[in-house]
């Protein structure tokens, strides 16, 4: 199981960007399939985007596709996500966690801490 900590929200406008940073621990990271995730106030959690154990292949939610992109870099232990041309909507708390290969749901029950983005209209 690989512990994580999310980092890099904040407060931005409409048509801004972000990165959001994904700091796991365990020797193991770069064995696991991860992803990206979001909970908007009043809504369920629901899948952004995945990428392969080797950065090699990504998946992503109809939603953000073509805004955001998601990537790894297994020597640092870290996945990151880059999101451009924000939206109102955008606005959730965001997570990683585990995901197996090109599926939308998490494999582990550890969530972190989480990162709040907030997209101002």
């Amino acid at each position: 199981q690989v512990h994580v900590v999310e980092s890099g929200g904040g407060l931005v406008q409409a048509g801004g960007s972000l990165r959001l940073s994904c700091a796991a621990s365990g020797r193991t990271f770069s064995s696991y399939h991860m992803g990206w995730f979001r909970q908007a106030p009043g809504k369920e959690r629901e899948f952004v985007a995945g990428i392969n154990w080797n950065g090699g292949r990504t998946w992503y939610a109809d939603s953000v596709k073509g805004r955001f992109t998601i990537s790894r870099d297994n020597a640092k232990n870290t996945v990151y996500l880059q999101m451009n041309s924000l939206k109102p909507e955008d606005t959730a708390v965001y997570y990683c966690n585990q995901v197996s290969f090109g599926a939308t749901m998490a494999t582990s029950n550890y969530w972190g801490p989480g990162t709040q983005v907030t997209v101002s209209s």
